[in-house]
């Protein structure tokens, strides 16, 4: 059984953005995927910046796979399961995102 943690109104993320949030007491980047209502959540944490910036990305596709780039050096890192596409020793968490009453919510992992 998860812990589910509260995030925001999916209407407070614009669409291909992330934001950050704290959940169980780490830094997790929500992002909302196009203007529907797919999202993603991974470890905000950039292994190559050593920086919490991820949810300040840019994100698109690389072909099918969704992905955010870090603001600081460009690392792809694949929204669905936190592969690093550049170096998969560098790959980071990713966490399970649901949407209920139109609140985002992400478990601790």
């Amino acid at each position: 059984m998860s812990n589910w943690t509260k995030v925001c109104p999916l209407a407070d993320i614009t669409p291909d953005t992330g934001v950050c949030a704290l959940v169980d007491g780490k830094q997790v980047a929500v992002f909302r995927y196009g203007e529907g209502e797919t999202v993603y959540a991974i470890s905000n944490y950039d292994p190559f910046g050593n920086a919490n910036v991820l949810s300040r990305g840019i994100v698109g596709s690389l072909g099918e796979r969704p992905v955010v780039a870090s603001p600081l050096y460009k690392q792809h890192f694949d929204l669905s399961n936190g592969e690093c596409l550049e170096d998969a020793e560098k790959s980071i968490a990713a966490y399970q995102v649901r949407i209920e009453a139109g609140v985002v919510e992400v478990a601790a992992a």
